[in-house]
């Protein structure tokens, strides 16, 4: 345990001496306490996908032990979609793990994220974050306690004015360094504020996307998560998305995490890696082989594939990132270390050397068992994602693969081992379905798939119905079509939803 706290950036983690998900009420107080803590904020996802924010000053010890345990009542209505006016009123009450010192405020302020309870003090059923904590539960019992693990990765561009000196190159900016990189200050600095509210930071990069427009440069940006347990991933990517846009407006920057933003330059996605644990073993590997077990979510998630983007690729513009030669995927197959593929399996240290003592001769050679690194990458979604209900539908979809006949069978059947982008490569995906091409068509297939969703109580029939009517009102059954003859159309497209 001490290992884990002596480096933790989380200031409530060295000063508590324990990790966020033992903390308690007690905790809190005792922090509150002796930091002097002057106010606390309670946050929480609305319909949108956006994090709102209340914002309470702390008058007295009984008035902070009274909105720490009970929480406060917030307008439903305002805040999603599918809530009567009539019977607007929800609770929110903030969980303890989540608590975080804001990196922003000046005035010391404790931030938590929240829960939603309906009027007779139990979990709303249809809230993102409940669905996913549903999902979760009957992972469990599919798979007899296997834990559902994840971690994302943050796509995004960076807009500031052009500079003359050190230009970039056009698309050539995968890992680019400062001075031809302009924003590695300002990435390093949000790494660290995400860090601090308890983000498990992997590593952050340039991305291959670099281009100057009308004297603004647009520079591609990654920052990639480790993997946690599936509902720590989503807070952690939630909170890093506020920390990217809220950091970037103090820089006097723009930030979008929009699937496409130009005809021709890169498209920012963001890929979902999953693994999946029991006992602190990586199931997805062994003795360096993949698994029945990872095969049989692979299966799921291929059964799934199309159904899945109407929780990951939710607006119009999510589309004309999912086309060829673009590194996204547009065909539902998976593959080892395939980037053209909708599901990658990334390399896994499972060679067996040790090239820390091959580059470093001072070292003893120590063979160690590095199996818990291997992830498998889903890679259609994107920035538009609603980060619960994607997730939960990701974990939905594993499931279903543990309870598909043959289920090892059909996945070998979806592998591939060439670049299916490339010409000459057709016959390998010969049969093999496509993602869909616009939200319309994303919604037909969810809809297809709805019992897959709704048959363990995850996902209700309401929350399916909402999700369909939502992609089906953008009406953009025929978008490509229609923008092939107005090509003005997909810039008003990307205007519209650039802050997705």
């Amino acid at each position: 345990m001490y290992n884990f706290i002596k480096l933790n950036p989380n200031p409530l983690v060295s000063h508590l001496e324990k990790l966020p998900k033992d903390f308690t009420k007690a905790d809190i107080l005792k922090f509150i306490e002796e930091k002097k803590i002057k106010m606390i904020n309670f946050r929480y996802a609305g319909g949108d996908g956006r994090l709102k924010v209340l914002n309470f000053v702390i008058n007295n010890y009984n008035y902070l032990d009274q909105i720490l345990t009970a929480g406060e009542r917030v307008d439903g209505s305002s805040l999603f979609s599918f809530i009567e006016a009539a019977s607007s009123d929800l609770y929110v009450v903030p969980r303890f793990s989540t608590a975080y010192l804001d990196p922003f405020a000046e005035i010391p302020t404790l931030g938590f994220l929240c829960s939603y309870f309906n009027k007779d003090g139990k979990p709303l059923g249809s809230s993102p974050e409940y669905i996913l904590e549903k999902a979760h539960q009957i992972f469990r019992q599919q798979t007899d306690g296997m834990e559902f693990h994840a971690m994302g990765e943050l796509e995004y561009y960076v807009i500031g004015n052009e500079e003359d000196a050190f230009p970039a190159v056009d698309q050539k900016g995968y890992h680019e360094a400062a001075p031809f990189s302009k924003f590695e200050e300002f990435r390093c600095k949000t790494m660290m504020y995400i860090a601090q509210v308890g983000g498990q930071i992997k590593y952050g990069h340039n991305e291959v996307g670099n281009f100057v427009h009308e004297g603004k440069i647009y520079e591609q940006n990654e920052i990639e998560f480790l993997p946690s347990p599936v509902t720590d991933a989503a807070n952690q990517l939630l909170l890093g998305k506020w920390i990217i846009n809220k950091l970037a407006y103090q820089y006097g920057l723009d930030v979008t995490f929009a699937p496409k933003i130009t005809v021709g330059k890169a498209g920012s996605g963001m890929h979902i890696h999953t693994c999946i644990m029991k006992d602190g073993k990586n199931q997805y590997v062994d003795k360096g082989k993949l698994t029945d077990t990872a095969k049989k979510a692979i299966a799921g998630f291929m059964t799934c594939a199309g159904s899945l983007t109407a929780f990951g690729n939710t607006n119009p513009t999510s589309y004309f990132r999912l086309v060829p030669h673009q590194e996204a995927p547009t065909t539902v197959c998976w593959g080892d270390r395939n980037r053209s593929a909708l599901v990658r399996v990334p390399l896994g240290w499972s060679s067996g050397t040790d090239m820390c003592a091959i580059v470093n001769p001072n070292e003893k050679t120590v063979i160690k068992d590095f199996s818990v690194k291997q992830t498998i990458e889903f890679r259609a979604p994107d920035g538009s994602a609603n980060l619960y209900l994607l997730l939960a539908g990701l974990v939905t979809a594993a499931g279903h693969g543990f309870e598909l006949e043959n289920a090892v069978e059909f996945a070998d059947k979806k592998y591939v081992d060439v670049d299916i982008h490339k010409s000459g490569n057709e016959a390998k995906t010969n049969g093999f379905e496509h993602l869909p091409t616009s939200c319309f068509e994303s919604a037909e297939l969810l809809d297809k798939n709805r019992k897959i969703y709704t048959k363990h109580g995850v996902f209700s029939e309401a929350t399916i119905n909402n999700i369909i009517n939502q992609l089906k009102s953008f009406n953009d059954k025929k978008i490509r079509e229609e923008i092939a003859a107005q090509p003005e159309m997909l810039q008003n497209l990307v205007d519209k939803y650039f802050y997705c």
